[in-house]
C-alpha cells in the first residue's frame, strides 16, 4: 500500500465515523464524586503538613534555647563558665523535653512496629553510657557529638514509627 493510498483510505475511514458519540449513561455523577474525593485528600494532606511541622518547630525552638543558654554563659563574665557537664545536662534536658512532646503528640496514633519502645530504651542506654564516658573525659567532642547523634536517632525513631514518610504527601 502506498503512502498516498494509506492517507486517503485513512481520511475516508475517519470521515465515515459517526461524528456524535453519546455516552451510555450520565457521567456528571461520577465526575462530581471524583472531584469531591480529590478535595478531601487535599484537605487531609494540608492537615498532615501542619501536624508534621510541629516537631520541627519544637526542635528548632529547643535548639535556639540551647544556643541562647550557651551564649549567655559564655558572654556573661560575672558567672562561672559553663562546664562540659553543664552542657551535657542542658542537652539531655532539652532532648527529654523534645522527646516527651513527640510522645504526647503521637500517643493516640498507632505505632507501625511493636518493638519501637525497646529500641528507644536501647538508645537511652547508649546515651547513658556516653554520658558516663563524658564524666571521665570531659573535653571529648567526639563523645558529645555521639550523644547528640543518639538523641537525634531517638527523635527520628519516634517520628518514623508514628508518621512514616510514605504516608505524607
Amino acid at each position: 500500500m502506498s503512502n498516498r493510498n494509506f492517507e486517503s483510505d485513512l481520511r475516508a475511514q475517519l470521515d465515515s465515523l459517526n461524528k456524535e458519540k453519546l455516552p451510555e449513561r450520565d457521567l456528571w455523577a461520577g465526575i462530581e464524586i471524583a472531584l469531591a474525593e480529590e478535595a478531601a485528600p487535599n484537605q487531609q494532606a494540608q492537615k498532615r503538613r501542619t501536624n508534621s511541622t510541629a516537631p520541627k518547630v519544637v526542635a528548632m525552638a529547643a535548639s535556639f534555647a540551647l544556643v541562647a543558654v550557651i551564649s549567655w554563659f559564655s558572654l556573661n563574665p560575672s558567672t562561672q563558665q559553663m562546664t562540659q557537664q553543664d552542657l551535657v545536662s542542658a542537652l539531655s534536658s532539652q532532648h527529654q523535653m523534645q522527646k516527651n512532646a513527640l510522645l504526647v503528640k503521637f500517643q493516640d496514633q498507632p505505632a507501625l512496629t511493636e518493638n519501637w519502645q525497646k529500641q528507644l530504651a536501647e538508645l537511652d542506654e547508649a546515651a547513658e553510657a556516653i554520658k558516663a564516658a563524658l564524666k571521665h573525659d570531659e573535653n571529648n567532642m567526639a563523645l558529645l557529638k555521639m550523644l547528640q547523634n543518639v538523641h537525634q536517632q531517638q527523635i527520628d525513631l519516634i517520628e518514623r514509627v508514628h508518621s512514616p514518610k510514605w504516608r505524607q504527601i
